[in-house]
């Protein structure tokens, strides 16, 4: 196992590192938090780079790529913290893709003409599913349903991050909106991908934001003093980087397995999205703490990517729904331990 990028995909993560640096800027967020809905003209732009299709199959004309080709591409539009729904389109397609006897949205998302959002067991909020033009809908019981959003009774409900659209769904099933029975499996795969893109796009952001307040520490004098000079501050940045290349590794391993679809991949996706949010969370307060009071501004650009972590740190299961998956996978059903006596 090599846990490291390959040239090739390495050479497309860097194409939309480029491309996000100069096409989503903290003034594009900005935008994305003020309007009725976070997707733009932006994504026929990321279709033309290949990103909207990245999971899309080649027959349909996508790239064909994996879930690390999607981890790479994640790591980058957390960095960037960037408001269209990528990661809930690429959840869906890969549902579309295996299911849905009518395949045409896969063309229209990986050209940037549609954008699909998604709703799966054990989650209450889609996002964009207002402004999707088809809408995936996973049931306890197994059952898949591909349905018009605007055949839904959808609640909008404001996020910490207001660049994140947000709806519960209320949804009928009918035997017309049914593609498939019995799907637990795919849609539990599916609950896979969007925990580790999550924890993908939570390396992003950690990194942006140690970066911005590096930058920060080099620049800003107190006393005469660059307060990048201060040993606190240094430990501060430190903790955060060794965090950071902590999680990476892990992040890397669940999506080598999520890929693979190996027997462990429950587990490292639950490892992955603990560790990236870990790193997120410190990120999050060494870094306001660097800022002092100008990183609370909405003013700021740090808090765009603050609360980007923060909102994603419970998207797609939180760090207690986590610890219980893997608990479960190593213990099975058996009972907790009793504490020993002495």
């Amino acid at each position: 196992m090599r846990l490291a990028y390959t040239e090739d995909q390495e050479l497309f993560r860097d194409t939309v590192r480029d491309f996000l640096a100069d096409r989503c800027t903290g003034t594009d967020v900005r935008a994305a938090w003020a309007a009725d809905s976070a997707i733009s003209t932006r994504w026929a732009e990321l279709a033309k780079v290949g990103v909207t299709g990245i999971v899309v199959p080649e027959e349909h004309d996508g790239l064909g790529m994996g879930d690390e080709e999607l981890a790479a591409v994640l790591v980058e539009t957390g960095y960037a913290a960037l408001p269209e729904p990528l990661l809930e389109s690429a959840v869906a397609v890969g549902l579309l893709a295996e299911f849905a006897a009518d395949a045409g949205w896969l063309a229209e998302i990986a050209a940037g003409r549609a954008t699909a959002s998604v709703l799966l067991p054990g989650r209450r909020l889609a996002v964009e599913a207002a402004a999707a033009d088809v809408l995936v809908i996973g049931l306890d019981n197994g059952d898949l349903h591909v349905t018009d959003p605007g055949a839904c009774e959808l609640t909008a409900h404001r996020s910490v991050d207001r660049s994140r659209k947000l709806y519960t769904v209320g949804f009928q099933p009918t035997p017309e909106t049914l593609v498939a029975s019995g799907a637990q499996r795919a849609l539990a795969r599916a609950s896979n991908r969007g925990a580790l893109g999550a924890a993908a796009q939570l390396l992003g952001l950690t990194r942006r934001m140690l970066d911005m307040t590096v930058d920060y520490a080099k620049q800003r004098v107190q006393r005469g003093v660059r307060i990048g000079t201060h040993q606190s501050v240094q430990h501060h940045l430190a903790n955060v980087l060794i965090k950071l290349e902590f999680a990476r590794p892990v992040v890397l391993r669940a999506a080598y397995s999520l890929a693979r679809d190996l027997p462990s991949a429950d587990r490292d996706v639950s490892m992955a999205k603990i560790y990236a949010g870990e790193a997120a969370d410190l990120a999050a307060r060494n870094c306001l703490q660097v800022h002092g009071a100008i990183g609370y501004t909405e003013e700021h650009d740090l808090q765009l990517f603050m609360k980007r972590a923060w909102a994603l740190g419970t998207a797609w299961g939180d760090a207690g729904e986590h610890r219980d998956r893997i608990a479960t996978d190593l213990l099975g059903d058996a009972p907790a331990p009793s504490t020993p006596s002495f």
